[in-house]
């Protein structure tokens, strides 16, 4: 285990600040004086005490520490110097309205290039339509540079300044930010910073013998230290790579690969990586991208003898990244993906950190009570840790392009008198249409016959039981299906954060069991959720009697409530019993106007009482504004089977 370094002083960070900054400014002669110079000057006087504190905290006390400091601040300087004159009134709008990113008129849409529209030309021809559903964040999935064949759905990149040639240029990346920020739009990507694909221009300096470039990875002559580490490590991806290195015979090292052995883990023990990526990230910001989803965060950093998860220097390495960007790229925003214990998510969220963080525990919950019909463990999980620092807000997805994992706090069921890992085991064989009664047609995924665990595969719609509805033609199967997808993003658009909707999802698109016939994709169920995009539907979502126009009018009706109703500003929720276990309870106030927000995951009609009505501060008329009906308070109110209210 590392020792805790001695934190520097104050009076330590001027002064070494003092040191650099002369040599930063022998090196930019002619920009010394302008007023970009000065407005970097300014900036590195309120981040370089907290950047100084960071970097030394992860590789101080060391003999080249001053020498990678201004290394880092010399990446930094120039970028801000290189940043697109946009950009940079970008920055300022930014830093006058920080916390844009809580406004209830974000709407998120995230999809592969290739599959919505193919190229990035195609995205934007396709503009308009994400104008109708109302999105102002748009997350493309990574369209770098990466291997054929197999190459983990694009998270394995061979080179962060190249897209991949069948998706477009930089150039045209370029272009589709800009197009995208007059439209009113944020681009967002992916920073894959954890690993490089094997094919990277560093990896292949490496596997070529270059020992500066070896150094960026984790590579080991011998089985001694992986074996020590592996003790204490768990398999990601069992069925595919059961452990976490992989031997090249080539080379006669054994290299960290935490994901697939195509992937090789970074190295950010040695600065210098962290210096390159820094130059990586602020390039992506350069081109425009407004946020970047900081892709498996808790892998960052290693230590013998821990899950080398969620360590203390993962988080300082965040952070650093944070401050950096705050030096020369003010307006970039970080969300995190942490697909770890629900206690340990939150630890990733603050505004020093990640501003954002996708919302694990109730996408998992959303789908818990879908299937048992039961909001308990839905509203016991949320009450405990929804809430995040001031100035943070969570993304809440119903799905993305990764399976769905049961990452439950076991100590929640405990609470309840419910068994963890039974309850687990239920769920995947629900999820699969495996258990009596099931209507979800998913797959499992990644099932670990020793330990039992297992992940789901399946669009919203074929968990939702669509896909099962429309083969069996049972309309009254459809309607039913038609109204958990709605019941869903319903909750989505009005609990705090911002919604995502992963397209295709708003049209009821179902499982693709096509996948097998791809070499590149048989083998990773995941593919089954990941459709191409189909624009002959999509046009049906102009009738609105239409499977796709009921889904469609239904997600864009909730865009527009969530747009026009200050209540859905910014991340407070107050969850709320209803006394009724079918029924998901929450309020949204903000600013002075509050609505109350009701789900009903049964699939039958389900009733609140008059006096839990009045005991919750209903004490008048109200308008439901989904169904535009009002509601009077003195009376119980019944809720129709799968309906979801909002109470104004």
């Amino acid at each position: 285990m590392h020792q805790p370094v001695q934190t520097p002083t104050a009076k330590e960070s001027c002064l070494s600040l003092n040191r650099i900054l002369p040599r930063l400014r022998n090196s930019f002669p002619e920009e010394v004086g302008s007023a970009d110079w000065q407005a970097f000057e300014d900036r590195l006087d309120d981040h370089f005490p907290q950047l100084f504190d960071l970097l030394w905290r992860i590789y101080g006390p060391s003999y080249d520490f001053f020498f990678h400091i201004e290394a880092i601040l010399q990446t930094a300087v120039q970028s801000w110097l290189d940043r697109p004159a946009d950009l940079k009134s970008l920055d300022a709008i930014r830093e006058g309205h920080p916390h844009w990113y809580q406004s209830n008129r974000l709407v998120g849409a995230m999809a592969y290039v290739d599959l919505f529209a193919d190229n990035l030309e195609g995205i934007k021809e396709r503009i308009g339509y994400l104008k109708e559903l109302g999105v102002s964040y748009l997350h493309l999935m990574p369209l770098f540079k990466s291997p054929e064949g197999d190459d983990d759905g694009g998270y394995a990149i061979s080179s962060y300044r190249e897209l991949d040639p069948g998706i477009g240029t930089m150039d045209e990346l370029r272009d589709l930010s800009s197009e995208l920020r007059q439209q009113g739009m944020s681009l967002v990507l992916d920073f894959v910073f954890n690993h490089t694909s094997d094919e990277h221009e560093w990896a292949q300096n490496a596997f070529q013998g270059d020992e500066e470039y070896m150094a960026y990875y984790r590579m080991f002559p011998n089985r001694t230290e992986p074996d020590e580490y592996e003790r204490t490590l768990r398999p990601i991806f069992p069925d595919a790579h059961p452990g976490s290195f992989t031997y090249r015979t080539s080379m006669g090292k054994w290299i960290w690969t935490t994901f697939n052995n195509f992937q090789w883990d970074l190295n950010y023990e040695n600065p210098s990586v962290f210096n390159a990526m820094a130059g990586e990230m602020l390039f992506l910001a350069n081109a425009g991208v407004e946020m970047l989803r900081m892709d498996a965060v808790p892998f960052l950093w290693k230590e013998k003898g821990t899950s080398c998860e969620n360590l203390e220097k993962a988080h300082l390495l965040i952070q650093a990244f944070n401050t950096v960007a705050r030096i020369a790229a003010p307006a970039l925003v970080f969300k995190s993906e942490a697909i770890v214990a629900p206690d340990e998510i939150k630890k990733y969220v603050s505004e020093k950190e990640c501003h954002l963080s996708y919302n694990p525990p109730l996408m998992v919950q959303l789908w818990n009570s879908i299937a048992t019909r039961d909001a308990r463990v839905l509203s016991h999980c949320l009450q405990k840790r929804f809430q995040l620092p001031d100035g943070c807000s969570w993304v809440n997805y119903v799905r993305c392009h990764d399976d769905i994992g049961w990452g439950f706090e076991d100590r929640d069921f405990h609470e309840l008198g419910m068994n963890p890992a039974d309850h687990r085991w239920f769920l995947n064989r629900f999820f699969s249409g495996a258990e009596e009664g099931s209507f979800a047609r998913g797959c499992l995924f990644q099932h670990n016959p020793v330990t039992g665990d297992a992940r789901i595969c399946g669009t919203a719609a074929s968990l939702c039981g669509l896909e099962k509805a429309i083969a069996e033609e049972d309309e009254h199967g459809i309607d039913f299906a038609i109204k958990r997808i709605l019941l869903l993003h319903s909750i989505l658009f009005t609990v705090g954060g911002i919604p995502l909707i992963y397209l295709g999802d708003e049209i009821g698109q179902l499982n693709d069991h096509s996948y097998h016939a791809d070499p590149g994709k048989d083998g990773d169920d995941r593919w089954m959720h990941r459709p191409k995009f189909d624009w002959e539907r999509a046009e049906k979502r102009k009738d609105p009697e239409s499977i796709e126009g009921r889904i469609f009018n239904g997600i864009l009706k909730l865009s527009q409530i969530r747009m026009n109703n200050q209540a859905f500003h910014e991340c407070t929720t107050e969850f709320v019993d209803a006394e009724n276990h079918h029924v998901f309870g929450y309020f949204r106030t903000y600013n002075g106007q509050s609505i109350l927000c009701l789900a009903n995951f049964s699939e039958h009609p389900q009733d609140l009482s008059a006096k839990r009505l009045r005991q919750l501060g209903m004490r008048k008329t109200f308008t439901d504004i989904i169904a535009g009906k009002s509601i009077v308070a003195t009376e119980k109110l019944s809720l129709e089977p799968l309906q979801f209210v909002a109470l104004l």
